[in-house]
């Protein structure tokens, strides 16, 4: 279909138009940076299900009463649940169309988090390179940075994911 819709979505027919998620490899810069929206406030359910989930039952997390002995006097999130939660976050608007993701580095939790407080992420492209192995598909590497709503950074980490050229991803035959 020709012509231009809105932002984020891509026209399939007359008046109609679907979601698009995620971005080719022609679609990344090196030296971009996303905001990635909407933040996500933490509940305490968040953090004592995927502690369960991930079998961290660390008393830092999950019980209120050890916790009140540490520096903080209340449970401090996993890093497990902040790193889900930011890295979620950035899916959609970067990996959306990835093919695989090669790999967490450099993950680095800089300040806690509690119950109550709201995160936000940005992602920076470090770089960008085509695949030598695959055909039709490349190597976009970037750094993300997960923040507080006051600004203070809690995570930072760096990821590298293969993602489809223009013409080589799953759109049409997905109903993508």
């Amino acid at each position: 279909m020709e012509g231009t819709g809105p932002a984020g979505y891509r026209r399939i027919g007359e008046r109609r138009y679907r979601e698009v998620v995620g971005r080719y490899y022609e679609e990344f810069e090196v030296g971009e940076v996303v905001e990635h929206r909407p933040g996500r406030t933490v509940t305490e359910l968040d953090n004592v299900l995927m502690s369960m989930l991930s079998m961290n039952d660390a008393p830092l997390h999950i019980d209120a009463a050890y916790s009140a002995h540490t520096p903080w006097g209340k449970p401090i999130v996993s890093s497990l649940v902040t790193l889900s939660i930011v890295g979620g976050m950035t899916a959609r608007s970067t990996s959306g169309r990835t093919i695989a993701n090669l790999g967490w580095e450099n993950i680095r939790m800089t300040h806690p988090v509690f119950t109550g407080d709201t995160l936000y992420a940005e992602t920076e492209t470090l770089a960008k390179r085509l695949s030598k192995s695959r055909d039709g598909q490349g190597i976009v590497s970037c750094r993300t940075t997960g923040t507080k709503s006051t600004g203070e950074p809690v995570v930072v980490f760096d990821r590298s994911f293969l993602v489809p050229l223009r013409g080589h991803g799953l759109d049409e035959v997905a109903g993508y």
